[in-house]
């Protein structure tokens, strides 16, 4: 049992590390919608199928976070009225909503999901990002940088 939890827990460390350090990024754009977005390559790896609209949903090779890009028609909603259309789920600990985008973050059952939506003239371009709340120290530079990343036309 011993062996078990000290191997789980060298998994655990270095699953943060290799999030920590992202060794690879790529620039990610919807040509349909000019939507761009850095994103970690060396984390993630594996396709995890289409979102609504238009984008591209990546998952982790391990299984244990995903992130989405995706755009879609801006139906000329504020960002306050089309976050509310969405229904986010209950207990948000984090939520900014300005004129041009919004964030808003929390945590369901041990996974921080952090979403935002900057909103251009045509389209609603949006990242959404799924990982383990035990390694929020680790995964806080990654989601900075996709976060601040995020643009389009």
């Amino acid at each position: 049992m011993r062996v078990e939890a000290g191997v789980a827990a060298a998994v655990l460390a270095l699953c943060g590390s290799a999030v920590a350090h992202a060794e690879s990024w790529a620039a990610y754009r919807i040509p349909e919608t000019g939507t761009t977005v850095d994103i970690p390559a060396s984390i993630f790896t594996e396709d995890a199928g289409k979102p609504d609209g238009h984008g591209q949903r990546f998952r982790s090779a391990d299984g244990r976070a995903d992130l989405t890009v995706q755009a879609v028609p801006r139906t000329g909603e504020s960002p306050a009225a089309f976050l509310a259309r969405k229904n986010p789920p209950s207990g948000i600990v984090y939520k900014r909503i300005t004129p041009h985008f919004f964030v808003v973050s929390s945590v369901k059952r041990d996974t921080i999901w952090y979403d935002r939506c900057n909103f251009s003239v045509r389209y609603v371009h949006c990242v959404l990002i799924n990982y383990p709340a035990a390694e929020k120290r680790q995964w806080d530079p990654v989601v900075t940088r996709v976060s601040h990343s995020l643009g389009g036309s």
